[in-house]
């Protein structure tokens, strides 16, 4: 069983950076790692992605703005968000997936708003 759980969030303008933490509770070293976001009135989407081995992948709407990175001795996910726009409010959430399948756990979630 791992938990996560995710800070950073808050309530910026636009054009501002954020960087969201996703602390694990147990090791993260076999796990994909993710950040999905849910907006109110949406569904849940995937941000972006970071495998066990450090591949990563990005929504279309954050590529260029938004790095995953990972600290396996940390057990920390990171997802630094630059040049916010009005649409990335949401809830964020970190997600940890088992890379040999079978687990798949979600953080509680973290509240961004990019407002003026």
């Amino acid at each position: 069983q791992v938990q996560l759980v995710e800070s950073g969030g808050g309530l910026v303008q636009p054009g501002v950076s954020l960087r969201l933490s996703c602390a694990a509770s147990a090791s993260i070293r076999s796990y994909n790692m993710g950040w999905y976001r849910q907006a109110p009135g949406k569904q849940r989407e995937l941000v972006a992605t970071i495998t066990s081995g450090g591949r990563t992948n990005y929504a279309d709407s954050v590529k260029g703005r938004f790095t995953i990175s990972r600290d396996n001795a940390k057990r920390t996910t990171y997802l630094q968000m630059n040049s916010l726009k009005f649409e990335d409010t949401a809830v964020y959430y970190c997600n940890a997936d088992w890379s040999y399948g079978g687990e798949n756990y979600w953080g509680q979630g973290t509240q961004v708003t990019v407002s003026s």
